[in-house]
């Protein structure tokens, strides 16, 4: 018969998630060093090559990349380690004495989860904390080459801002003057989301009532004639923070900060969808940790002395890296717009639990 209690030994609960923990952290370190050092291969030459540069520099790239490494690769650390704790508990026979005792497979993988979502909260502060920073600080040194960073210019380049039905482009915005001054403008036109004309300027000042658009000119789609204005007043319900609004990296803000800078922009209307998926990965990235006791389940049970424990043990390997695949391409197809926000963050997610939970009620259970 088995016990109702979800955690029916403290010692045996103790026992496993102290293993599972361990091992993580020891995989994890493992990881870390050896990509750091195959990353530095490749970058240090490059920091080098810099004339003023060198070893602090070299030191500074390691203590940016590497938090970054930390956070790509803790779920692979979750994933072999689940594989290894729960493979060596098999082997030692100590599954077969659990469940001898009248515990099911959910309550023998009940430590290895409550061990994971400690690991997804401290993930999820380490990336909110730390992570974001040292991306911010890295990106910016990699655009110079791993030069001296200057200060920032107050060009903003490529802006694009919805006004109604109206798409404007400005290829650059000029904000370190006394005002806001856009260059090289093309507003697309559009009735009922078709393109009807083109209106291009060379430069754009805010005035009383919109903006001052210089030899604009205006092409029209279906006659194909193009009008020459000269200087007129268009974009009367464009503000000028639409066209300031930085550009947002996701992966360089916190939670918080990035929630509100969706929102600005959204109200700025720029599209932000790509921005909504990063800010929910913020969280089913970290929890993905809570997911690879499930799919790494199948290398507990079994009896080991049949031969096929390698076997599941590859199986879940196998289960645990598709769900990364998986991931990675929600997430670019959120970027693309052809997921929703919530599904690229959620879907592979729900779907893998989905998986790792069939799995262990068809097999085990």
């Amino acid at each position: 018969m088995q016990t109702l209690s979800f955690f029916p030994s403290r010692t045996m609960a103790v026992y496993v998630g102290r293993t599972f923990l361990v091992r993580t952290i020891a995989i994890l370190f493992a990881l870390v060093l050896v990509l750091q050092t195959l990353d530095l291969l490749g970058e240090s030459g490059k920091i080098l090559a810099v004339a003023g540069n060198g070893d602090n520099d070299v030191w500074r790239y390691v203590g940016m990349r590497m938090p970054q490494i930390v956070e790509t690769f803790l779920p692979f650390s979750v994933l072999l380690a689940t594989i290894l704790t729960l493979a060596t508990l098999n082997q030692n026979s100590e599954v077969i004495a659990m469940k001898a005792s009248g515990m099911s497979a959910h309550q023998v993988l009940a430590p290895l989860f409550l061990a994971a979502f400690l690991v997804a909260g401290v993930s999820f502060v380490f990336n909110e904390r730390i992570v974001t920073r040292s991306t911010a600080a890295l990106n910016a040194w990699q655009k110079v080459e791993y030069a001296q960073v200057p200060k920032d210019s107050g060009v903003r380049a490529n802006i694009w801002v919805r006004s109604g039905d109206d798409l404007i482009n400005a290829m650059t915005v000029e904000t370190g003057g006394p005002t806001v001054i856009l260059r090289n403008i093309t507003i697309y036109e559009r009735t009922g989301g078709v393109l009807s004309s083109m209106l291009k300027a060379d430069s754009a000042k805010p005035v009383a009532g919109g903006w001052e658009l210089t030899n604009a000119r205006r092409f029209l789609r279906r006659s194909g004639t193009l009008e020459q204005l000269g200087t007129i007043v268009a974009m009367k319900d464009v503000r000028t923070d639409q066209f300031t609004l930085a550009q947002v990296d996701g992966d360089e803000l916190p939670f918080n900060r990035l929630q509100t800078a969706i929102s600005e922009l959204e109200t700025a209307g720029r599209p932000v969808d790509s921005l909504k998926g990063v800010l929910w990965h913020k969280i089913s990235g970290p929890l993905s940790s809570i997911l690879m006791p499930l799919l790494g389940a199948v290398a507990a049970f079994g009896l080991a002395r049949s031969g096929k424990l390698f076997v599941r043990a590859i199986i879940g390997m196998v289960l645990g890296f598709a769900y990364f695949v998986a991931d990675n391409f929600a997430l670019a197809m959120g970027d693309l717009g052809a997921y929703t926000p919530f599904l690229a963050a959620w879907g592979p997610f729900i779907l893998f639990a989905l998986i790792g939970e069939m799995i262990l009620i068809r097999t085990e259970e």
